[in-house]
C-alpha cells in the first residue's frame, strides 16, 4: 500500500523584502529602527538580506516600531498603497495614566514618531498631577490649556495657565503639570525632543 503524497509545505513569509520596504517609506535608519524595535542592527540587516529568519517576538517588535499590524510584515505580494487618509476611532486611541491614577493621556501622535515628536490629550481631575523627570538634553513641552487651569512646573520656575493659553518650555529637568482647580482640566501636550 502506497502513502499519499504530501503537498510540499508553503515558504515563510518574505518579511526581509517587506521591512525594507516599510523602513524605506518611513525614511528610517537600520541604527533607528534597531533602537526602536530593540533588534540588533545586524540582525536587521540579515533579516532584509534573507538571510535570518526572524522569530515571531522579533517580528512582533518591528511591527510595532514600524506603527503596522503583525499582518503586514507577515503579507505576501505586493503592498497596495496607504489610503490618502487615515483615521483612527476613538476606542482605538491608546491612552494610559500617569502615577496619579486621576490623570490621563490619550496618544494623539503616530508611533513611529515617539522619540522625535509627540502629542497627546492630557485630561487631569481637580487635584491631580503629571509629574516627569528630566528628559533628554534640549527636550521641550508646548502645553495648551482647552479647559480649566493648569500650573506647569519646569524646574523652579512656575507658570499658571488659563483656558486658551500655551506655554513653552524646557523639559531637560524634573517637570510637573497640575490641575489647582475644583473641576476637569484638559490640554494639548506636545514633546519636542532634540534631532
Amino acid at each position: 500500500m502506497s502513502t499519499p503524497l504530501r503537498p510540499a509545505a508553503p515558504e515563510p513569509p518574505r518579511v526581509g523584502q517587506t521591512l525594507a520596504l516599510l523602513r524605506e517609506q518611513q525614511a528610517l535608519s537600520l541604527d533607528e529602527l534597531s533602537r526602536r524595535a530593540g533588534v540588533s542592527k545586524s540582525m536587521l540587516s540579515q533579516i532584509e538580506r534573507a538571510q535570518a529568519n526572524p522569530t515571531v517576538a522579533v517580528v512582533w517588535r518591528l511591527a510595532n516600531a514600524l506603527g503596522v499590524p503583525l499582518a503586514e510584515l507577515l503579507a505576501e505580494g505586493p503592498r497596495s498603497e496607504p489610503p490618502a487618509i487615515v483615521t483612527v476611532a476613538a476606542q482605538d486611541t491608546p491612552t494610559f495614566g500617569g502615577s496619579d491614577a486621576r490623570c490621563q493621556l490619550r496618544i494623539l501622535g503616530p508611533i513611529e514618531l515617539a522619540g522625535q515628536f509627540e502629542w497627546y490629550q492630557l485630561t487631569l481631575q481637580p487635584g491631580a498631577a503629571l509629574e516627569s523627570a528630566a528628559h533628554e538634553p534640549g527636550s521641550r513641552e508646548h502645553l495648551t490649556v482647552l479647559s480649566g487651569a493648569m500650573d506647569v512646573e519646569a524646574g523652579d520656575a512656575r507658570a499658571r495657565l488659563k483656558t486658551g493659553e500655551t506655554a513653552r518650555y524646557a523639559v531637560d529637568r524634573p517637570h510637573a503639570i497640575r490641575n489647582p482647580g475644583r473641576a476637569v482640566a484638559q490640554a494639548l501636550l506636545v514633546v519636542l525632543h532634540p534631532a
